[in-house]
């Protein structure tokens, strides 16, 4: 299939999935359609197995879709710029501290936390992975990711402050996990010992690189913005920034991701209070929040359906089963750490430690980094074991966060 009618059986798909979703099931966008996606997947391989052959067709023409490139060097760019766009400088400035720790601190710790548990839990069940294998599981899956964060907690209702520390941890965490998730890939396929200063100059060129560049890309576009007043011109400067951006960044091996969260704080922030005029800031919004949705909604689409493609076996789904405790509990021992520090300076209630556990929601990016791994048995593992705990994560853990808010934020809301 060539890229025109790929681009209309996902829109179809899209459209089909979130009209019946609102019309009748009403559950968050995300995931109502991810949940038609997955049920429209299993119902193709039940029409398969009756003798219509229509599931190789399906997965033939998902296998024509690049997922990694399609999310990390497409669709990525613009939902990052999209959420940091509508994130309040001054509210992210007051939790500075805790999102700062969170996203660094917190990530390395979940990375080394989620490889530990999981090496030893598929020790048990017979299905070991090297150590090394492990821990860029656990760098891949420790990011949250901010597309299936922000479209849930619009949902559920969470405190300012707290959805704040968990929105713009999302923001920053999946940039820090990416740079991570490529050190260790790159260990991996290097034969020679890897020294702990190479290892720190990928990790600060990725990071660092990509915060300056953003610093740049948003004082370039609030610098552009302020010198015209057409609002035509003015959204298509942001779409330009926001992709020429994250092009550089890839090509001179620094964080997309971070340059294009902290562009877009730059210009929802900055340049909205001094750059655009009321015309601007309304056809800018509401351009963005339009695209945010349009992308997220295809995104989750592609997710429910990939599992047609993905090799799925007893011991994998074993496997996937046994990681999601994993996971919940190297998030809550990456989360109580950094608070337990903060706890010197200011004061937490327990109730915020659980939320966050609970709503540090996994989504597309760890799909897509699982994706890009080279082929191979540990390659298959990590992609199920992956795959399993997204599902888990945006439908179990996003349907109940609403529900646990409402029982946790009275006694959080306080404190966090």
């Amino acid at each position: 299939m060539d890229f025109f009618d790929i681009l209309a059986t996902v829109l179809c798909l899209t459209a089909g999935f979130s009209y019946l979703n609102y019309r009748f099931i009403g559950l968050p966008v995300t995931i109502g359609v991810m949940a038609m996606a997955l049920v429209a997947s299993l119902l193709l391989h039940g029409i398969d197995v009756l003798g219509f052959h229509l599931e190789a067709q399906a997965r033939a023409w998902l296998r024509s879709i690049d997922f990694n490139k399609t999310l990390l060097h497409g669709m990525l760019s613009f939902l990052l710029f999209a959420g940091a766009l509508h994130v309040n400088l001054n509210d992210l400035f007051n939790q500075k501290w805790a999102i700062g720790l969170l996203a660094t601190v917190g990530t390395l710790l979940s990375t080394v936390l989620v490889g530990a548990f999981t090496y030893g839990a598929l020790h048990l069940v017979g299905l070991p992975l090297p150590w090394l294998a492990c821990l860029i599981f656990g760098a891949l899956i420790s990011p949250t990711d901010p597309i299936a964060v922000l479209g849930i907690l619009k949902h559920a209702g969470a405190p300012k402050s707290l959805e704040m520390k968990i929105t713009g941890e999302s923001l920053f965490n999946d940039g820090v996990g990416i740079v991570v998730f490529l050190v260790l890939v790159e260990l991996a396929a290097d034969t020679r010992a890897p020294t702990l200063g190479h290892v720190a100059a990928v990790f600060v060129q990725e990071a660092a690189g990509g915060a300056l560049l953003g610093l740049a890309l948003g004082a370039l576009a609030c610098r552009l913005l302020k010198s015209i007043d057409q609002y035509q011109i003015e959204v298509m400067i942001t779409l330009a920034i926001v992709a020429g951006g994250y092009a550089l960044a890839s090509a001179w091996h620094l964080s997309g991701p971070i340059a294009v969260v902290v562009a877009g704080l730059m210009v929802g922030n900055h340049g909205r209070a001094f750059s655009m005029s009321a015309t601007t800031r309304e056809h800018l919004d509401m351009f963005w929040k339009l695209l945010d949705e349009m992308l997220n909604a295809i995104l989750f689409v592609l997710i429910g359906l990939e599992v047609l493609v993905l090799t799925f076996t007893h011991q994998y789904l074993l496997a996937g089963a046994v990681v999601i405790p994993c996971i919940l509990l190297s998030r809550l021992l990456a989360i109580g750490a950094p608070l337990t520090l903060l706890r010197l300076v200011r004061s937490f209630t327990p109730g915020a430690v659980w939320l966050m556990t609970w709503g540090g929601l996994r989504g597309g990016i760890s799909v897509a980094l699982a994706l890009s791994l080279a082929p191979g048995p540990d390659r298959d593992i990590i992609v199920a074991m992956t795959y399993i705990v997204v599902v888990f994560s945006i439908v179990v853990q996003g349907l109940t966060m609403g529900p646990l808010v409402k029982r946790l934020a009275p006694r959080a809301e306080r404190a966090v």
